[in-house]
């Protein structure tokens, strides 16, 4: 639609801060290219219990939720999904008449993102970071049937904590040389931008790695993509897991097909692909 009218259905993202995500470019254009009446904006939100009054009382079809709101935001909601309450983190709210739904499209958009390259059932994955991105992509990873899970974090007690919610290993940062896996995922921070000649990994162990995935979006093409592409690796970027949880949230609140291709150039267009 080109237009706004009193019967535009309005959905967004709350965060704090919010003014860098691509979400709204994402599905904005998403909902043009199916011919729906809506519109995504974006809500810099501080007082979250007052947001999602707002979100019923406004009757806001449905929220994208990100940092720092993941966690706190699962006691402030009517119902939350099974996995995400295995996760402990909400990125998504369904709004059904003011009841308020959570879920969690992190895991979805990591293991469809890995699915186009790799078959996951069977594969060892060592996973770097230990944070709410690492525990929705280690609990998709366990329910797609991974043969081990290692992860890895600078700070061990984070990881042990996480290692047992997974029924996985764990270590530091300094305990990876000797781990046997063939996919390795970096949920950590390490070679965002600005700071984009850091690397999460010796450069020298990629060899024994045949997937590397980056959740880093910014930039697209990390050091350690960059690196593991020299060392022979599949590569996997963090746009494509960025590109597959939005896919998931439009399905889920619209009930329809997600117009992916156009979504993806939404995408691209947006970081300067």
């Amino acid at each position: 639609m080109n237009y706004l009218d009193a019967h535009t259905d309005l959905y967004g993202i709350i965060g704090h801060p919010v003014g860098h995500s691509l979400s709204p470019a994402i599905h904005n254009m998403a909902f043009r290219a199916t011919g729906k009446n809506a519109v995504y904006l974006a809500f810099d939100v501080t007082d979250l219990p007052g947001a999602v009054g707002g979100i019923r009382a406004l009757g806001i079809k449905g929220v994208s939720v990100t940092i720092p709101h993941k966690e706190a935001i699962v006691d402030l909601l009517d119902e939350i999904d099974p996995v995400a309450r295995r996760i402990g983190a909400v990125n998504t709210i369904i709004n059904r008449a003011g009841h308020l739904i959570g879920t969690n499209t992190d895991w979805m958009g990591a293991v469809h993102a890995l699915k186009e390259v790799t078959e996951l059932k069977g594969k060892r994955v060592l996973v770097l970071g230990a944070g709410g991105a690492s525990r929705a992509v280690c609990m998709g990873l366990m329910d797609m049937g991974v043969a081990g899970l290692h992860i890895a974090n600078r700070t061990t007690e984070r990881a042990k904590v996480l290692a047992e919610a997974c029924n996985a290993s764990w270590s530091g940062l300094d305990g990876i040389s000797g781990v046997k896996a063939s996919i390795l995922i970096n949920t950590t921070s390490v070679g965002m931008t600005p700071n984009v000649n850091e690397i999460p990994i010796s450069p020298e162990l990629l060899p024994y790695f045949q997937v590397v995935m980056d959740i880093v979006y910014s930039p697209t093409d990390t050091r350690l993509l960059r690196e593991a592409s020299v060392a022979g690796c599949r590569t996997v970027k963090g746009i494509k897991m960025l590109l597959y949880q939005g896919v998931a949230q439009f399905e889920l609140w619209t009930g329809e097909n997600a117009p992916i291709p156009v979504m993806e150039q939404a995408l691209r267009e947006s970081i300067g692909m």
